[in-house]
């Protein structure tokens, strides 16, 4: 097919997409140029995407016949320094994990994608939040961090996959974006930036010895000892620079606010609706939702209002967040959870019912 008669829709342009093939298009409009996955629902549409698109802008696309050959392939492409993207749902996301702790010990930019679905093991095609501890604690083995993005909304799951190339390429490291099976099957009108994205020169990549410069060695294997420490300390160096500048997050604290929220994804949207209907019925309630999965946004938490009583968080998961939102307060509230798991979701009316229990407004509660 030739560039006149392309499939991508015109940038600048509001364009109506489900979200999968939007964060497709997004990662094209990147300059991502490789791509390699796997079918899994409910994540099936993004590769069936790229295979339609990446040959249109003279990229590669390829059906690898496994997870785990499919991360391996992308180690070698990011170790080439083509910009390269993989995308699965949680299980198949479990079998990447070694190769996505080898693409961080190599320094290797590259975009992993976990469109959530319920857990443990096979669980369903439904969506879920049980992946939050594997993507933000580091799934795989030895010391590493990923910057792990939560978006909420189809654009911003558009901006955040622009946003997950350039970090990649900036700090030399893998970035995830971690969705759930409701955005990526839900459609939303979504723009696309005009602009194409900037050279990034890749001097160590393994591009074949060119002129007079010397071998360049992507490898993340020392036998010694006090090579490996000296490595992984400069890897931790590397992940507290990413600490201090990558933290993203919206904050929502109205004055005289008796509880604040905490969400992420597709669950902060259900909780903004719990919120307005609170407002409704007198209580004051705010909401903090990390973007940024991590580094994790503590800045938020420090200086909360004196009249904030308590804070409650919301997923769908048993509680994994959770247990960062508590350590970024440092006991100096109550956190209360509420989740849903299996592939249920929060509603606003239940989570209504949590904030009023969080206010100390349940029926027959003096406040």
């Amino acid at each position: 097919m030739t560039k006149s008669a392309s499939s991508a829709p015109a940038g600048g342009v509001p364009v109506l997409m489900k979200g999968n093939e939007a964060l497709g298009e997004a990662a094209i409009r990147a300059g991502c140029r490789a791509f390699f996955g796997y079918p899994i629902t409910p994540q099936s549409e993004l590769p069936a995407y790229m295979a339609r698109r990446m040959p249109e802008e003279d990229g590669v696309f390829l059906q690898a016949e496994s997870e785990l050959a499919a991360i391996n392939m992308v180690y070698g492409a990011a170790g080439a320094g083509v910009r390269v993207m993989t995308s699965s749902s949680s299980p198949g996301i479990s079998l990447k994990q070694e190769g996505i702790s080898y693409i961080a010990g190599a320094e290797l930019p590259a975009v992993i994608v976990n469109i959530m679905r319920g857990g443990p093991g096979l669980g369903s095609i439904m969506p879920g939040q049980s992946d939050y501890f594997q993507a933000t604690k580091g799934g795989g083995h030895g010391d590493y961090r990923l910057v792990v993005y939560g978006p909420a909304t189809v654009q911003e799951l558009v901006d955040l996959t622009i946003r997950a190339f350039n970090v990649a390429d900036r700090y030399r490291s893998p970035v995830m974006i971690l969705g759930d099976g409701i955005l990526g099957q839900m459609m939303e009108p979504v723009v696309f930036p005009t602009e194409k994205p900037a050279e990034v020169a890749k001097p160590w990549a393994t591009t074949g010895r060119q002129g007079t410069r010397g071998r360049n060695v992507v490898n993340s294997l020392y036998l010694a000892a006090e090579e490996l420490e000296a490595h992984n300390l400069r890897l931790q160096a590397k992940f507290a620079e990413m600490h201090s500048n990558e933290v993203i997050y919206e904050s929502i604290i109205p004055e005289g606010a008796e509880v604040v929220c905490v969400a992420y994804g597709t669950t902060a949207r259900v909780v903004k609706s719990a919120i307005a209907m609170a407002r409704q019925e007198g209580i004051k309630v705010g909401l903090i939702r990390p973007i940024s999965l991590w580094p994790f946004p503590d800045e938020a938490f420090v200086n909360l209002p004196d009249t904030v009583r308590s804070v409650l968080t919301v997923e769908m998961s048993a509680g994994q967040m959770v247990e960062d939102v508590r350590l970024a307060l440092n006991g100096r509230l109550p956190v209360h959870f509420y989740g849903r798991m299996g592939g249920m979701w929060p509603i606003p009316r239940d989570v209504l019912a949590e904030i009023k229990k969080a206010a100390g407004r349940e029926a027959g509660v003096a406040r």
